[in-house]
């Protein structure tokens, strides 16, 4: 059977680390996984396909004698448990939705990083000083002066902070 290479290099062939996380263990056992057969740990062993068909040896198909969900089914079950593991109740987001609109960083003018330094620089402030005084982030104020606010998910609440403080025009009106 070919593994999965999990990275470990310490020898032994037989795989001292689980196949799905990459957790180096000796209590590793076999299990299949989305139709793989794989050495898992402990942490994983609940993605073992072959667990919930009653058979306990690995092999065969969990879901083919029509009272079981099928396989794909079953599949996406655990990968929904998988992802929902320990990231509690959703429906604060269903419910109340989401603030992205409330702080959108403006359309900026070409070149506003290097402004955005010199006007800090001709006041004589550092980043640190800057980020003291505005009360902003250096990693904001860092993101603005390299020209990738967009990217850092920068607001604009941010940009109207520098332009009032060092007196320069960040926003493309």
């Amino acid at each position: 059977m070919a593994k999965y290479s999990t990275g470990s290099s310490r020898g032994g062939g037989d795989g001292d680390a689980c196949e799905l996380c990459g957790r180096e263990t000796d209590d590793l056992r076999q299990a299949k996984v989305a139709g793989a057969t794989l050495l898992v740990c402990s942490n994983c062993r609940p993605h073992d396909d072959s667990a919930d068909s009653g058979s306990g040896s690995g092999s065969g198909d969990a879901g083919q004698d029509g009272d079981s969900p099928s396989r794909s089914q079953e599949l996406a079950r655990k990968q929904a448990e998988m992802y929902d593991a320990g990231k509690g109740d959703a429906s604060h987001w269903e419910q109340h939705g989401t603030d992205y609109e409330d702080d959108q960083l403006p359309y900026l003018v070409s070149g506003y990083g290097a402004r955005a330094e010199q006007a800090r620089q001709e006041a004589g402030l550092t980043i640190e000083e800057l980020s003291e005084e505005t009360g902003l982030a250096e990693d904001d104020i860092l993101a603005v002066e390299q020209g990738r606010a967009s990217r850092a998910n920068v607001g604009g609440s941010v940009i109207q902070a520098l332009e009032k403080r060092l007196d320069v025009t960040l926003v493309d009106e």
